[in-house]
């Protein structure tokens, strides 16, 4: 198996995250300006298998596109030109960052560092990565 690549795109910043080769557990890469991501997955793909990547796609609690679905939208269109080859999934990202504001909480950090927006894009990434790797397990599980 290759390597999943998860990302949380936003409009200033891109969280991005990574399953070891076996797709078991997702784990944080970087976060990056949105003007930098293309070169660093170009370069990633590059050097490692990648088998896919899971985009996390913005929703309203009635499972309509947010108003910032239209910014992920075009990020899309752009990575599905970039890598033609590679599959795209997308997974519903609702309250991920606020599930990763909670984990810094519960992980012992202190206020300075929960007020990274860098790091909460980056677990948010992993969130939304290995959500979708429970997922597609669960999946597996009921054929």
């Amino acid at each position: 198996m290759a390597r999943l690549i998860g990302i949380d795109y936003g409009q200033k910043r891109v969280g991005v995250a990574v399953t070891d080769p076996g797709q078991i557990i997702a784990t944080s890469l970087t976060t990056l300006g949105v003007h930098e991501i293309f070169t660093y997955l170009q370069e990633y793909v590059k050097n490692e298998e990648v088998e896919g990547f899971v985009v996390g796609f913005p929703r309203q609690l009635d499972y309509s596109p947010s108003e910032s679905a239209k910014f992920v939208t075009s990020f899309l269109t752009g990575l599905e030109r970039k890598f033609p080859n590679i599959p795209i999934h997308t997974t519903d990202e609702r309250f991920t960052s606020k599930i990763a504001f909670q984990t810094m909480i519960d992980g012992g950090l202190k206020k300075k560092a929960r007020r990274n927006k860098a790091l909460i894009d980056t677990i948010s990434a992993t969130i939304i990565l290995q959500s979708f790797l429970e997922q597609k397990r669960n999946n597996l599980d009921l054929r």
